[in-house]
């Protein structure tokens, strides 16, 4: 067990189980400076009043096992709930059930490993991007692939869909991020070609007082949703890039601390993302040169950032996941592998389900939301 402040050092310790009480409530004790000041079935909350820090650990709400035999590189979850989508280092990519993990589909045409996926607003199409340069559109219903798009020239890393998905973007080992049309199987543009892996990517709605620059093109009628539209590229050469959608013009450049490896929303206005070294940047998009906040509570990569309430939930490569919030004076720990990555994390309402390198699906209840 662990327990530190943001940018303040780790405090660590353990905890022990004494017993079950009659109302089914583990019976547990914490090791000297730690106290156990909540507990349910799902929860333990952890405090240490001489470092003034305090954690909630989240237990699993349940795990699923028997989707992939090795690692879980990229997870999601329909829109309505009931589906889930993941790829993993053993080849394959399966569709399942949300509520118990129970397989659905095989989606099968990749050629090595399968990097990312995500479903459509429509939660019965899936896209997803592999090492074989390939981004590949697949039905639900019946497994297929519908679409295969080809253009770049290195390993597909991550995606982002544009409003119900007419357009989508893709992010490349080649350096390249690319504007694509899913009904005509066509690359409409190359967005940025920065001679350097593009790690992750991100599409959000910009603060009306942001220039995000004019277009030097008409626009293609096939073209759908990109205005006022800010895309966020991170970048191995320690770069955080924003290039406005519909202009292709680049709008801030911001340099880290070491690669960039995953980026996030959390508004209109502001920012995240995470670097290769354990740096988490808070940055408004009006003014890039100095972040608002530095987290810094593992050394080891940040591998997945998403908005979660009045907060974010990140996750890590030494197995560590949380969610930081505003409006709380502790930190809500995930309880899941020990020192397994976790590469990805997704929410649907009041569950947020993890992946990673052990090859387990978590599910947890996010509690008091």
């Amino acid at each position: 067990m662990s327990i530190s402040n943001l940018g303040a050092t780790t405090l660590y310790g353990c905890i022990k189980c004494q017993g079950v009480g009659k109302d089914g409530v583990p019976v547990v004790t914490a090791s000297e400076g730690f106290e156990v000041t909540e507990i349910t079935k799902k929860s333990i909350l952890i405090s240490c009043p001489d470092g003034n820090a305090a954690s909630k650990f989240l237990m699993p709400y349940t795990s699923f096992s028997r989707i992939h035999t090795k690692s879980i590189t990229s997870i999601d979850i329909s829109s309505g709930g009931g589906l889930g989508v993941s790829c993993s280092t053993d080849g394959t990519m399966r569709i399942w059930q949300a509520n118990n993990g129970d397989l659905r589909r095989d989606l099968v045409g990749h050629v090595y490993d399968v990097n990312c996926c995500r479903f459509f607003p429509s939660g019965i199409v899936v896209l997803s991007g592999g090492m074989d340069a390939q981004l590949k559109i697949w039905s639900v219903e019946d497994g297929n692939c519908s679409v295969t798009l080809n253009g770049h020239k290195g390993g597909i890393l991550d995606t982002a869909i544009i409003e119900r998905g007419r357009n989508i973007i893709s992010s490349s080992r080649d350096g390249t991020a690319r504007l694509w049309d899913c009904g005509k199987s066509t690359c409409l543009a190359v967005l940025a070609d920065c001679g350097s892996p593009i790690n992750g990517c991100s599409l959000g709605v910009a603060e009306n007082t942001v220039n995000l620059g004019s277009p030097e093109h008409s626009p293609s009628e096939r073209e759908i949703g990109t205005e006022g539209k800010l895309l966020l590229l991170a970048r191995e050469d320690r770069k955080l890039q924003s290039i406005g959608l519909l202009s292709r013009q680049p709008i801030f450049m911001f340099e880290g601390s070491d690669a960039f490896n995953c980026c996030t929303f959390l508004s209109s206005t502001y920012i995240l993302a995470g670097t290769q070294d354990g740096n988490i940047y808070q940055l408004d998009v009006r003014n890039t040169k100095t972040p608002l906040q530095l987290i810094h509570r593992s050394g080891s990569p940040v591998l997945s950032l998403l908005p979660c309430k009045e907060g974010f939930i990140a996750s890590h490569g030494d197995g560590s996941c949380y969610i930081i919030q505003q409006d709380q004076d502790y930190v809500i720990e995930f309880s899941g592998p020990d020192c397994d990555p976790i590469y990805k994390v997704v929410l649907w309402e009041k569950f947020a389900y993890t992946c990673s390198r052990d090859s387990i699906v978590r599910k947890y209840q996010l509690l008091n939301f």
